[in-house]
């Protein structure tokens, strides 16, 4: 049976992930290390945890004790790490604990590889990293081999990383790969993000807070593609290389606001401009033509396709979002899993 450590698994990707993986492979026993901060969600996994091929174990990814004792126990096969802070407000009021995570954080796994032996240790990364694009250069677009120029502390701290997994291949020949993937969107999506604030705000007639004029331009991804794309690098891919994933979806913010507005059937003047986020870059649009020629990947999801699909996500899951934003899922680790 091939074990996979899954970091961050709690969260929107992470748990997504793993419903793919288990779905996909019956061989396969995941293990989910989540730390359960703001944006871990116990509860996205709670169908699982009585199934036999899955283990969630509470640890913080900088625990190097604690991190040491779950591989010497599960002796894994694949590490795939979204263990990450990753909202940028937050990095921008409190830098400190994103270089923590992001950094500190990542060493401390691929020392633990390195230690125990790994077959592949898979980095999530983000666009971010390289910085941004103008508004009025529609035929630029984000390659692997474009210089790393970051914006914001959470960039940062993502692109040190990546260096770092790099460093690692390198000079001990550990089997790393790297994923950087464009804004992703679908199920179990932390409601403080772009897509699930518009529509859980627009549900209770809330004001929808949109940065500057909302000119801004993000590369779409559906989070079941993005999943796919990883499953594929970490089975398929060369080691040492790096895989840009996006979703040729690119959508001003301003536009998916109004989308919203009309699948719901709520009116366009709920719709509030507020100051914009200092350095918010402008434009991210990626290029994934390498992971298309070598593993034969492309996004299968339109956006006007996924954006419905997630709509009614959210709709027909109320009772999810509803006890983020209450603060009722916090409680759920004790209540469901303390005893265990």
């Amino acid at each position: 049976m091939v074990v996979i450590i899954v970091t961050g698994g709690a969260g929107f990707i992470g748990s997504n992930f793993i419903f793919h993986m288990l779905e996909k492979y019956p061989d396969c026993r995941i293990v989910c290390l989540d730390k359960l901060t703001y944006a871990g969600n116990l509860s996205t996994l709670a169908s699982l945890m009585d199934n036999p091929k899955f283990r969630f174990v509470k640890l913080d990814i900088c625990d190097r004790e604690g991190v040491y004792k779950l591989f010497e126990e599960e002796h894994p096969d694949i590490v795939v790490n979204f263990a990450a802070e990753s909202h940028v407000d937050r990095s921008i009021e409190a830098p400190t604990i994103f270089l923590q995570t992001n950094i500190i954080g990542t060493s401390v796994l691929m020392d633990a590889c390195r230690k125990y032996g790994i077959k592949r240790y898979h980095q999530v990364s983000t666009d971010e990293v390289y910085g941004d694009l103008p508004l009025d250069r529609s035929d630029l677009f984000f390659t692997e081999t474009r210089p790393l120029h970051t914006s914001s502390p959470y960039s940062s701290s993502k692109a040190s990383a990546d260096l770092l997994v790099l460093a690692y291949y390198r000079t001990y020949g550990l089997p790393v790969s790297i994923s950087r993937c464009s804004n992703n969107y679908g199920p179990y999506h932390f409601p403080e993000k772009l897509i699930p604030l518009m529509i859980v705000n627009a549900l209770a007639d809330k004001p929808l807070p949109v940065y500057g004029k909302g000119e801004n331009v993000r590369d779409w991804l559906y989070v079941e593609d993005h999943c796919k794309a990883i499953d594929l690098i970490i089975h398929k891919s060369r080691v040492g290389e790096v895989y840009n994933v996006g979703g040729h979806n690119e959508m001003k913010n301003i536009d998916i606001v109004k989308l919203i507005c009309k699948e719901l059937g709520k009116p366009e003047s709920l719709i509030t401009y507020v100051a914009d986020r200092k350095g918010h870059d402008m434009r991210y649009a990626i290029d994934p033509t390498k992971i298309h020629n070598e593993l034969g990947w492309l996004p299968e999801t339109k956006f006007s396709d996924g954006i419905k699909k997630t709509i009614k996500w959210y709709l027909d899951n109320k009772e999810w979002w509803q006890t983020i934003i209450s603060g009722e899922y916090k409680n759920y680790y004790e209540k469901m899993y303390g005893n265990r």
